[in-house]
């Protein structure tokens, strides 16, 4: 993508956006509001709070209302179902006004604390700033495992090189949320997105921590889908295993027909 910069990362007027999806967190909220709204005061920016309400049946939806009745910076996107992330994410970023966009979920095990590093890396440059675990607490040996794994399978077939052991909380400039915008597919895996945009990235590290409350949304089965959807939206050996097959199989039907 060859676009131009539009608000300069110098400008300590900018907007900032931070989009937060959320899905069955009522647990949480209040304490993710609480350290977010910390960290925002500490930055000369004018901000925007973008909660994307992807479908939740518990009292998520009523919690964020009520912070959003305290603090007019809050806006709410009320999905009319469970889309799931990838979705709930794109929504978010159709609808930020920011020249800077920070992704981040509600669970608190990525922390807010690092926003400003993120935006001082943004000042410097980069248009796509991704937080990289060093660590996972709270998690089981068999998830860490199997994350490992398809970060790293990922990294050997796919046409673009996404980074491993990096999540969707990120800071993206304004022309990479525009590059985003205009990819509109339906089935959508935003890691690869993100890395196939291009334009200058760079990874600040830390250690996620374990949710603060609540439980994962993920189950193995859905991680299962969502690493199939990865493989087959950004590689082309599932269509290269499917070709060899059938011509085996096409192969072994002539000669048996022969014999």
């Amino acid at each position: 993508m060859t676009q131009a910069s539009t608000k300069t990362a110098t400008d300590d007027t900018f907007l900032l956006s931070v989009i937060v999806p959320v899905y069955n967190e009522q647990e949480v909220l209040g304490e993710f509001y609480r350290r977010l709204a910390e960290v925002l005061a500490g930055i000369e920016a004018r901000a925007e709070i973008i909660f994307v309400n992807d479908g939740s049946d518990d009292y998520s939806l009523v919690k964020l209302q009520e912070l959003q009745s305290d603090d007019p910076r809050i806006a709410i996107l009320d999905l009319s179902r469970n889309f799931g992330k990838e979705v709930a994410m794109t929504a978010g970023l159709d609808h930020a006004r920011g020249d800077a966009v920070i992704i981040i979920d509600a669970d608190l095990q990525d922390p807010p604390e690092l926003i400003p590093q993120m935006i001082g890396e943004w000042r410097h440059g980069f248009d796509v700033v991704y937080a990289q675990r060093r660590s996972r607490a709270g998690e089981s040996a068999l998830k860490k495992t199997t994350a490992s794994l398809f970060y790293r399978l990922m990294q050997k077939i796919s046409r673009v090189q996404i980074p491993v052991d990096t999540g969707d909380f990120r800071l993206l400039s304004r022309r990479a949320v525009d590059a985003l915008s205009g990819l509109r597919e339906r089935h959508r895996f935003m890691k690869g997105l993100f890395a196939w945009i291009g334009y200058p990235q760079k990874a600040i590290h830390y250690d996620r921590e374990a949710r603060h409350d609540g439980e994962s949304k993920w189950s193995y089965l859905a991680l299962w889908n969502f690493a199939l959807e990865g493989i087959t939206s950004f590689s082309t050996l599932p269509l290269k295993v499917a070709t060899y097959l059938g011509m085996i199989t096409a192969l072994g039907a002539f000669l048996y027909g022969l014999f």
